[in-house]
């Protein structure tokens, strides 16, 4: 029996959600792939179901408490079950954004999708994933939101906006406490690096989307005594 999987933030067809989803599917996954907009997971869906995998779509909005519930009920009554939750739904911010001119309300927006709606989306599926032999959580996250990334690290005055580094390096510590306070699960970050999910992306020197998507999916496929509590880019740790 393969694993159920569920990924947030899968609706763009560009993007590191969707393409994880086609990865794991694949792999032989049964994948539950959510979007903000309904119509957006069912085309996603569709267009895996097409090349034969088992993918279902939901709609599912991070910072709704109702949409949220709908889902892990959808998902305990199709399962019993969750093996994977893939927390990749995130607010972008404001490219070039600092801290003396943000603009708090959208930064208050970024830091309620990013981090809030991870912490959401965890605490309504821990009770599914407790029903999984081997559970893994698999928040993603940035460079933007470490002190040791070289290119876009948070000390290194990048352009990626205050608010989504913030968000990140939010993001990074929800996992290391939900790691110390689920030990029998594997809860790990990964940053998929600078990947060509925009139009002009590979132009600029983004690495393939597949390429940044493998590291989520090997976070996905961890056995049970894998790494837990680490940020992980392709595999290897990356310095918080």
């Amino acid at each position: 029996m393969g694993d159920v999987i569920l990924i947030t933030g899968a609706g763009k067809p560009t993007g590191i959600g969707f393409e994880a989803a086609r990865q794991l599917a694949q792999a032989g996954g049964s994948v539950i792939l959510t979007a903000r907009r309904g119509a957006d997971a069912d085309a996603r869906a569709t267009e895996l179901r097409g090349l034969g995998h088992d993918v279902a779509g939901l709609e599912l909005d991070v910072t709704d408490d109702g949409s949220i519930d709908a889902v892990a009920n959808a998902v305990r009554a199709r399962h019993g079950r969750l093996d994977v939750l893939i927390n990749n739904a995130a607010a972008t911010g404001v490219y070039g954004e600092t801290i003396a001119v943000a603009d708090l309300d959208t930064a208050r927006a970024t830091l309620e999708a990013t981090l809030f709606g991870a912490w959401r989306v965890t605490q309504a599926m821990l009770p599914l994933l407790n029903h999984s032999d081997v559970a893994r959580i698999v928040n993603v996250s940035s460079g933007a939101g470490s002190h040791a990334d070289p290119a876009f690290g948070l000390t290194t005055g990048n352009g990626m906006g205050a608010a989504y580094g913030i968000a990140k390096a939010a993001l990074n510590a929800l996992t290391s406490r939900l790691a110390v306070e689920n030990p029998g699960m594997r809860v790990n970050a990964v940053c998929p690096g600078f990947t060509a999910t925009f139009e002009g992306g590979e132009a600029m020197g983004a690495r393939p989307v597949a390429e940044g998507a493998a590291g989520v999916v090997w976070a996905a496929r961890l056995p049970k005594d894998g790494p837990t509590g680490g940020f992980f880019r392709d595999g290897q740790p990356l310095g918080w």
